[in-house]
């Protein structure tokens, strides 16, 4: 449940540090006091979107802060330890600041999470019935959501969603098969040749460049050799060869390096170059005896060459991409092979379906029972609230083939008195009633929810006199088994309330301001008498305030 709540800087709140207690806790105040800014808080805390907008004006930035047991909550634990989120045994803290620039922070137990994380941990936490709710309930989708909350399915409705899908999937893939087969088997038969034939080349990814250099080896293999000969008789074997003429030279300068020694410098010099011309001399013999003339062999390799040309000219590629193109057709017609035949699709297609039908008819079970026991729930909560005779009733209609949604579409219906059929909520329910059934499945699907903490922000508009002291009783019974907050204007509500908080304005250095306190037994019966008398509260209206809240 809700431990405290920080608020600094935050539209007209300055600072304010809230401690929260278990059972039925109503927040009243004047209007335009700022009762919903504490909900709007609460709310960004727990993952929803905000802007510059909530940052209190001259203020840097928006902070604020909410302490939760958790110690009921294993399903938040575990989430907690498989994001590695987890803070102190038992407690969760969310914190979230938003500076003026629009940019957002957010944190739970100290380590920085997205949005969307804050909002996941968020659903485990609290639960906020807002005071439109009654109009999102004509929604279909709302209607359907509802009713698998109450029946606990929603789980199973996510799953049944995902297999729908996956069997459209089946079915499409199918029906395109059974489409262009004709076109596909003529593809897979062009493929499997052209691989074939591809494949025939048995290329590998470096022949090409090897063979170029291979060729061209061949091809010059005279000239080559005719060069390497020349080189070597110039250097070492010719009558004039540089290596002897350089050995020469070298002699006659050691014979008079011993008169100056200046001359040790280019003598080394030559040395080095005569090393280096008799190594060179040694490569090039070397290579002229190992270099080979091989006719056959440059025939072969011209007749590879003019091969892979002629198959890169068929398939108007360049000879080095003919191995890429037989990796593509490889998968290309793997690709096609996969799909397999119209009988082995229909096979996948029908089995994915049972798969669908099965946890539909589940789905289908658990909303049969859930609808018949939230109907009658409603229907009973309707008579306390000046709807004698009433009654409420989830439809479910039949879909031969089923949806994404499962073999039924969900439809609340609902009859104003006895003698008239049950017509879907938006054509038969006023306004005011319309507010008085949505109280009451509010309070009853929350009966059976997980959420610790339930919120209900003016819940309670279109509501007065008895009915609104019924509507208190209910909030009060659905605080002994959780912890409930209320903002409201009727005095009959907010006298039930365990707990009392009063949001007022004042002004401070010339600021307006919102602040917040926990009212005594005293300062209730002066803010209920507020509620109850307008203007002016005279002691016949303190008197009736004191009696409301059973105190003398």
């Amino acid at each position: 449940m809700l431990l405290s709540l920080s608020i600094r800087d935050f539209v007209i709140v300055d600072r304010l540090e809230l401690e929260f207690s278990s059972g039925f806790t109503v927040l009243t105040g004047e209007t335009g006091a700022g009762k919903s800014i504490l909900i709007d808080a609460l709310a960004l805390v727990l993952g929803e979107r905000g802007d510059a907008g909530v940052v209190r004006a001259g203020c840097e930035r928006a902070e604020l802060a909410a302490e939760f047991d958790i110690g009921k909550l294993p399903q938040l634990q575990s989430w907690l330890d498989e994001n590695d989120l987890a803070g102190d045994p038992g407690v969760c803290l969310m914190r979230r600041s938003i500076d003026a620039t629009g940019r957002s922070r957010a944190f739970v137990n100290g380590n920085g999470v997205t949005l969307q994380q804050m909002r996941e941990a968020g659903e485990y936490l609290v639960d906020i019935h807002g005071q439109h709710a009654h109009q999102s309930l004509l929604k279909p989708a709302l209607q359907r959501d509802l009713l698998d909350a109450y029946a606990g399915q929603v789980a199973l409705a996510r799953e049944v969603a995902l297999d729908y899908r996956g069997w459209q999937g089946l079915r499409e893939r199918r029906v395109a098969w059974e489409k262009d087969s004709v076109a596909a088997l003529a593809e897979l038969e062009q493929l499997e040749w052209q691989v074939r034939e591809l494949q025939g080349l048995d290329l590998g990814p470096e022949e090409w460049p090897e063979l170029q250099a291979e060729h061209a080896r061949l091809a010059h293999a005279a000239s080559l050799l005719e060069s390497a000969q020349f080189g070597v008789e110039l250097l070492a074997d010719g009558d004039l060869a540089l290596l002897s003429q350089l050995n020469g030279l070298i002699g006659r300068l050691n014979k008079v390096l011993e008169y100056d020694a200046a001359l040790g410098e280019p003598l080394a010099i030559l040395d080095s170059s005569a090393a280096q011309m008799q190594e060179a001399a040694y490569s090039l013999r070397h290579y002229a005896q190992r270099l080979d003339l091989d006719p056959e062999r440059l025939r072969e390799v011209e007749q590879r060459i003019e091969a892979l040309h002629g198959m890169a000219r068929k398939y108007r590629v360049m000879p080095e991409a003919l191995p890429a193109l037989l990796q593509e057709r490889e998968e290309r017609l793997a690709g096609l092979q996969h799909m397999g035949s119209a009988a082995e699709l229909r096979q996948q297609e029908d089995a994915a379906r049972e798969v669908y039908l099965a946890k539909a008819a589940i789905l289908s079970e658990e909303r049969r029972r859930a609808a018949q026991e939230l109907s009658a729930r409603v229907s009973e909560a309707m008579q306390q609230l000046a709807m004698a005779g009433g009654c409420f009733e989830v439809a479910l209609h039949v879909l031969e083939e089923g949806d994404a949604h499962g073999l039924e579409r969900v439809e609340l219906l609902v009859s104003a008195h006895s003698s008239l059929a049950a017509k879907p909520l938006a054509k038969v329910a006023s306004g005011g009633e319309l507010s008085r059934i949505s109280l009451a499945i509010q309070v009853m699907t929350s009966k059976v929810a997980a959420v610790p903490t339930l919120i209900f922000d003016e819940v309670d508009v279109g509501i007065g006199g008895g009915v609104a002291e019924v509507v208190g009783k209910m909030l009060r019974g659905l605080g002994a088994e959780r912890q409930v907050l209320c903002i409201t204007h009727l005095p009959q509500v907010a006298a039930l309330g365990d707990q009392h908080w009063q949001v007022a304005k004042c002004v401070r250095d010339g600021q307006v301001l919102s602040q917040i306190s926990l009212l005594e037994h005293e300062q209730r019966i002066e803010e209920i008498a507020r509620m109850l008398g307008g203007v002016e509260i005279t002691s016949t209206t303190r008197r009736h305030a004191a009696e409301m809240l059973g105190v003398s």
